[in-house]
């Protein structure tokens, strides 16, 4: 309210001064001999309108200036002030990126859903963190589909696996989801051939019913997976999405939502053809480059992308920055946590929020002083103890497998308390 207040006064203060300098030009322009001005020497007469012109000026920028505060401040208003994205849903507790994930993020407080992106043969989006099926899916028990088993390029690598851009949506709808690290994540993998594949038309539907039984608002947090590898097959993810996004409500930077993506090129193309916000994500290691940058040659890293120049250009085009965690609080030669860098710093000083990844509580990703003493492969460790020093660290959101111990995490932090 105090900052609408102010925007109000000075848009008064700036239309006082653009019509006082208006009304002096008017005033000199109708003195043909300047006979009641002759004591004032012309050039004084200029400056005092060239002095109300650039103060006008001024104020008019800081009319902007603030205008653009207050509606950065508006986005994700609804929501606690440090976000909680469920990482490929509740993946630490449901097999990734399917329904039940989703609805068991929401109920466990997540602000953010987040499913990864990639298409069909016959274009129809769908959620798998990757296009390769074999991981994820029971593809490879499926004998009619063993003819489908190939080698390909996916971003610079050799792939071997069944891909999402061979098979119809009726075709993958037959497919079972399964647990991506059955030994780390045994709960999950008793739920094998339990889900199905959901589409994003699925999921925007799921949140919506979702938003009416718990009565909050839930936001969805796209990432298109292997931008450019759709786009050279002629199955490019942008528009589709977002023509998805645009008729289900969601325009403008005030929508519950955000889209991700590792490559820049496609996230600049974004920008032109939506308002809703965009995240550029930043892999490790930090020496690798966007895929589609390699391709265009530019040599840009993402480490280069990190640094405040780098920072000051994404933000250009994108709203946050979804860095590795090491971008921020590297690992020693002993898996501890070592010392802070600037990046967060860097990166509120030109305006971009930051959302690192991936936050699980299972000992084998924590830092080793946060890690239990059981030795088994699904011991959960202190995940609590590693979020709170990111959170320290000010970041402004974060992804989470396990998203009721960052929500826990961010509330004992005295964050969006009920």
């Amino acid at each position: 309210m105090q900052l609408e207040g102010t925007r109000q006064s000075l848009s008064y203060f700036y239309f006082t001064f653009a019509s006082s300098c208006t009304f002096i030009l008017y005033q000199l322009s109708a003195y043909n001999d300047y006979t009641e001005l002759r004591n004032m020497k012309r050039r004084t007469i200029i400056g005092i309108v060239l002095g109300l012109l650039v103060a006008a000026a001024l104020i008019a920028v800081i009319v902007v200036v603030v205008q653009n505060n207050n509606t950065s401040s508006q986005h994700d208003r609804n929501f606690c002030e440090l976000l909680v994205i469920a990482h490929r849903g509740a993946s630490g507790y449901v097999p990734e990126h399917t329904l039940a994930a989703y609805a068991v993020a929401a109920t466990m407080g997540a602000d953010y859903v987040e499913p990864d992106v990639v298409m069909t043969k016959d274009g129809h989006l769908i959620a798998r963190h990757d296009n390769e099926l074999g991981l994820t899916t029971d593809v490879s028990q499926r004998p009619e589909f063993a003819s489908r088993l190939r080698t390909q390029s996916v971003d610079g690598n050799n792939v071997t696996g069944w891909f999402t851009e061979d098979f119809t949506l009726e075709e993958i709808k037959t497919l079972r989801a399964i647990e991506r690290i059955p030994k780390i994540r045994p709960g999950n993998a008793r739920m094998d051939y339990a889900f199905e594949v959901p589409t994003m038309e699925e999921i925007v539907n799921l949140v919506k019913g979702l938003e009416i039984s718990l009565k909050r608002p839930i936001g969805i947090y796209p990432e298109i997976k292997h931008p450019t590898h759709f786009q050279r097959l002629g199955l490019p993810m942008e528009r589709p999405l977002v023509n998805l996004l645009h008729l289900n409500g969601y325009h403008g930077p005030e929508a519950p939502i955000i889209i991700q993506s590792f490559e820049v090129s496609n996230l600049k193309i974004l920008k032109e053809i939506t308002d809703i916000r965009l995240i550029q994500l930043l892999a490790a290691p930090s020496t690798r480059q966007p895929f589609d940058q390699n391709l265009l040659g530019t040599g840009l890293t993402y480490s280069q992308m990190a640094t405040a120049e780098g920072l000051r250009e994404i933000a250009s085009y994108a709203h946050a920055v979804g860095p590795d965690k090491l971008y921020i609080l590297p690992r020693e030669g002993n898996n501890t946590l070592g010392r802070l860098t600037t990046f967060v710093v860097d990166a509120h000083a030109v305006g971009l929020k930051v959302h690192p990844y991936t936050f699980r509580s299972e000992n084998e990703f924590l830092p080793t002083e946060f890690q239990s003493d059981n030795s088994s492969a699904d011991a959960l460790g202190n995940a609590e103890g590693e979020i709170r020093a990111f959170l320290n660290a000010g970041i402004d959101g974060l992804f989470a497998d396990q998203p009721d111990d960052a929500v826990r995490a961010r509330s004992n932090l005295g964050y969006c308390q009920e």
